[in-house]
């Protein structure tokens, strides 16, 4: 007991002027306690370390859910002297990462900015400017179309555009994970490591809460809501990227062409993922504003919060589009539409949706880790 003292009283000494160095204080304490060694991922993957170098906090970071577990089990969490608050400050480890691994580099920093101010202006920009070209071209307030998007924008002009906004954020994202990865990454890849990340990403296995009851809420209370909400957001949002799949099958493979009727498969899949992503925003939301200050970053509600609510108005102007396709409506509604998605996309490699692929790597990583030989003779999964 006397060495584990002295270890934290070591640690906690340490000078920390970064994130990442306030992280390393505070794993080595943890690592000298260990209470929590079996809440989550981050623990096992701590106690083969005997140092914390910035990849490896940048790692543990990423594999953190902040389920808020160890903050409410941890003896040394504030009012402590050694303040631990693991979830604190992995967030705002997080929040580097995405910065220093960005690409473009320079477009890093809007990881910075007003998540809100961001991608709603830019959204809302992007339909004031669709709705003047339909004022231009006399087609705002065109009579019932029977549900033909294409007799406003046409297919050619919308793949496009669409196709270029989205090769960008696909070739952005894949930039920045790839340079995370090739910081982070150690050992051989295998199958049986990419099938476990698979499934932990699927299942959100670590918003199960530290002893599978689900997160710590405000008032101390385990709560499997805000898992079940991130389920029907990725879910929904999968659901919604399938009926675009599919019915991009149909036009080029099948030579069917939009409108689809209600009961057509991409129909189907799109209105199941709409519903999906109006629920899971919805609650997410409300949960971000009730969670207790000391879980996460509050510098990042902002980004957090506009992320969260440009996927519910994508999907509330999309179901609302689907209800009134065959009205004279269908032109305004078509635009503000659009001006969403192509918002959402434009900040995507540049906002929290971003949070869920660096996510997956880490999450490979660490089952990639779990197979190799412990060669410190550590104690971990």
């Amino acid at each position: 007991m006397q060495q584990l003292n002295s270890l934290i009283l070591e640690a906690s000494a340490l000078g920390s002027n970064t994130p990442e160095a306030e992280a390393a204080r505070m794993l080595t304490i943890c690592n000298s306690c260990r209470y929590c060694e079996g809440f989550c991922a981050v623990f096992p993957a701590m106690t083969r370390r005997i140092e914390f170098l910035p990849a490896d906090v940048n790692f543990m970071a990423n594999l953190c859910h902040n389920c808020g577990a160890c903050l409410h089990a941890c003896q040394y969490a504030p009012p402590h002297e050694f303040a631990v608050n693991i979830p604190k400050v992995m967030a705002q480890v997080r929040k580097d990462t995405y910065i220093a691994y960005a690409w473009p580099k320079a477009l890093g920093s809007l990881y910075k900015s007003n998540g809100v101010v961001v991608s709603m202006a830019v959204s809302l920009s992007l339909i004031l400017f669709l709705l003047l070209t339909l004022v231009a071209n006399g087609t705002l307030t065109s009579g019932p179309l029977e549900g033909n998007f294409y007799a406003i924008f046409s297919h050619n002009t919308l793949a496009i555009l669409f196709g270029a906004v989205f090769g960008f954020s696909g070739i952005a994202l894949f930039m920045g994970i790839q340079n995370f990865w090739r910081e982070i990454s150690s050992g051989a890849n295998s199958v049986a490591a990419v099938a476990e990340a698979t499934h932990d990403a699927l299942t959100l296995k670590y918003l199960g809460g530290g002893h599978g009851e689900g997160c710590n809420n405000e008032d101390d209370a385990f709560t499997l809501w805000r898992k079940r909400f991130h389920h029907f957001t990725f879910y929904g949002f999968m659901l919604c990227f399938a009926a675009t799949s599919v019915a991009t099958l149909y036009h080029y493979l099948l030579d069917l062409h939009a409108p689809y009727a209600l009961s057509s498969l991409p129909v189907i899949l799109g209105t199941l993922g709409g519903i999906g992503l109006l629920i899971g925003p919805a609650g997410l939301l409300y949960l971000n504003f009730k969670r207790n200050a000391e879980h996460g970053d509050a510098s990042q509600k902002p980004m957090d919060r506009g992320f969260i609510a440009l996927l519910f108005l994508i999907s509330a102007s999309g179901l609302g589009l689907l209800a009134y396709r065959d009205t004279s409506a269908m032109p305004a509604l078509l635009a503000i539409h659009l001006g969403f998605v192509m918002g959402f996309f434009l900040t995507m490699p540049y906002g929290k949706f971003a949070h869920g692929f660096y996510r997956l790597a880490a999450l490979l990583k660490n089952s990639i880790e779990k197979r190799q030989p412990n060669k410190l003779g550590l104690s971990g999964e």
